[in-house]
This record gives structure tokens, C-alpha cells and sequence, in this order.
């Protein structure tokens, strides 16, 4: 006869099990787990690039202006007599703080208003649908660029408007999903036992979106990279004194004849940051998911 206990215990193995499963999926991912690598020597390159050199980003050493690499700035100096390296540092701290801050919240957002719409259904859907599919073909890019630029280019409200704007197409994605798992047994008895609905959306809808979420999650960090950089490198994103690899690609872009290290430094940056997400996310998706030719591969084995 099973037990209580015996049910509670088979429970968390099932999910350790699960979660053992999709890791060894994705580590048989060669170009995720590259990602991962990449991904992390970014992160450590932001957060403690700056101890290897004695220059910041707003320090300017004017003798020597629009150097190229050397042992003394090893990413060359700009027109202002600015350490690239230092800049570097900066604005890819920069960028992955806007990057990861709006897809977290963009995801925040749109798991609530798609799972929300999907829930209550009726009118409430329809509203939230119908405020959707405007928002989809309203100009976004053009609104971004008028407010940022209203805002002085201050990063944090770069953050709320990036946010503001960049949530509707994955709460479309996921009330499509979630219309199926409103008929779901589980969510059916939590609605008979009186569970308010607030609580059946975040405890029992949200949580089984899981994979779609963090697969969005991650490429959403692609996205927001390349709107800032848009944003910055048409001057409507992060503004001067501040740096971000919009701003340095920008100021590259005006010499890249005559001093081709000031765009190609950032712009190796971009490269790697967006190649490495894509290829996680890729990963995540396959590992998650159970019909990928990778993921069905990592089970017969």
C-alpha cells in the first residue's frame, strides 16, 4: 500500500529526475553550452574588467587622443583621449543591466496579462486582446525614441519604456498557451474549493508556463540588446556623460576608416552578447522541450 509519505517522497525525485533530464539535454548542446561560457566571461569582463586598468570611462588622458591599441590603453583611446577598454567595461555593464532588467520585467508583465486574459475569458479577454493587437501596430520604435530622448536619456527610464512597449507580442504567445490550461483538472479544483482568482493565475497557470518563460526570458535579453543599441546609436538611448555600446558604436561609426578600433571593440561586444543569448536560448528551448530532435535524442539515450 502506498503511504502519504511514500507520495510526498516519489514527488520531488520525479521533479530532480525532470530537472537532471533537461540539463544533460542541454549540455549535449555544444553551441549552448559555448553560450554559457561566452555569456559568463561577459558578465565577469562587466563586473571586473575595470580592476585591470587605472582609467574610467569619463577619464581622459589628452595626450593621447585617438590612439590605437597600446600597453598603456589596450583598446585605444577616443577623440576625448577616453580609455576604450574602460569604456567597454562600462557600457557592457551598462547594456546588461538594461538588457536583463527589461526582459525580466517585460516577462513579469506579460506572463500576468496573458495568463490573466486566458483565465477570465469573456470580456476581459477580448479588452486585453483588443488592447494588444494596438499596441502591436502603433509605431513603437519611433514613440521609444521620442520619450527616451524627452527623458535626457536617463537608463532607468530606458528601462521603463523599453518595458512599457516590449511585453505584447510574448502576452499574446502566452494567452494562446494558456487558454488550454484553463481546463485543466487542477485548475478546475482550485476553482471548487474556492481559490480566488488572482491565486489560481499566479500559483497554478503561471507556473506551468515555466519553459515558455524562461526560453522567452533569455531571447527577450537579445532583443533589449539590440533596441538600446538602436536607441543609443541614433542618440535617442543612454546619453553622455554616461556610456552604454550604442554610444560607443556610434562614436565609432563617424571614424571607422580612420580609427577602426573605437567601432569594432563595442561591436565585437554586441556580437558575442546576442550570439551567445540566441544560442542559450536555443538550447533552453531544446532541453524544455520534449518533441525537439534534440531533446528526443537526449531521451533514447
Amino acid at each position: 500500500m502506498t503511504t502519504v509519505t511514500d507520495t510526498v517522497a516519489v514527488q520531488p525525485c520525479s521533479e530532480l529526475g525532470r530537472g537532471r533530464l533537461h540539463l544533460r539535454r542541454f549540455l549535449r548542446n555544444r553551441l549552448a553550452v559555448a553560450g554559457v561560457v561566452i555569456f559568463t566571461l561577459l558578465v565577469l569582463f562587466s563586473l571586473f574588467g575595470g580592476l585591470f586598468t587605472s582609467y574610467t570611462h569619463t577619464d581622459a588622458d589628452f595626450t593621447a587622443l585617438t590612439r590605437p591599441p597600446n600597453d598603456v590603453h589596450w583598446f585605444g583611446t577616443n577623440q576625448g583621449g577616453n580609455d576604450i577598454y574602460a569604456s567597454a567595461v562600462h557600457g557592457l555593464r551598462r547594456s546588461l543591466v538594461i538588457a536583463v532588467s527589461v526582459s525580466v520585467l517585460t516577462i513579469v508583465v506579460a506572463a500576468v496579462v496573458g495568463a490573466g486574459a486566458a483565465y477570465f475569458g469573456g470580456r476581459v479577454e477580448r479588452l486585453t486582446l483588443a488592447v494588444i493587437h494596438f499596441l502591436l501596430i502603433v509605431p513603437s520604435f519611433l514613440i521609444l525614441a521620442l520619450v527616451s530622448n524627452r527623458l535626457a536619456g536617463d537608463w532607468r527610464a530606458l528601462i521603463l519604456v523599453l518595458t512599457l512597449f516590449g511585453w505584447m507580442s510574448t502576452a499574446r504567445v502566452i494567452w494562446a498557451v494558456s487558454t488550454s490550461l484553463r481546463e485543466r483538472d487542477y485548475v478546475t479544483a482550485a476553482e471548487f474549493m474556492g481559490v480566488r482568482p488572482p491565486r489560481i493565475i499566479l500559483r497554478h497557470i503561471i507556473p506551468n508556463l515555466g519553459s515558455l518563460l524562461i526560453v522567452n526570458l533569455t531571447l527577450g535579453v537579445v532583443t533589449t540588446v539590440l533596441s538600446e543599441t538602436a536607441l543609443s546609436f541614433l542618440g535617442f538611448g543612454v546619453q553622455t556623460p554616461d556610456v552604454s555600446l550604442g554610444t560607443m558604436l556610434a562614436d565609432g561609426a563617424t571614424t571607422i576608416t580612420s580609427a577602426p578600433w573605437l567601432f569594432a571593440f563595442p561591436a565585437g561586444l554586441v556580437v558575442l552578447l546576442t550570439v551567445s543569448m540566441t544560442f542559450i536560448g536555443d538550447g533552453l528551448r531544446d532541453a524544455l522541450d520534449p518533441t525537439s530532435v534534440t531533446g528526443a535524442a537526449g531521451g533514447r539515450r
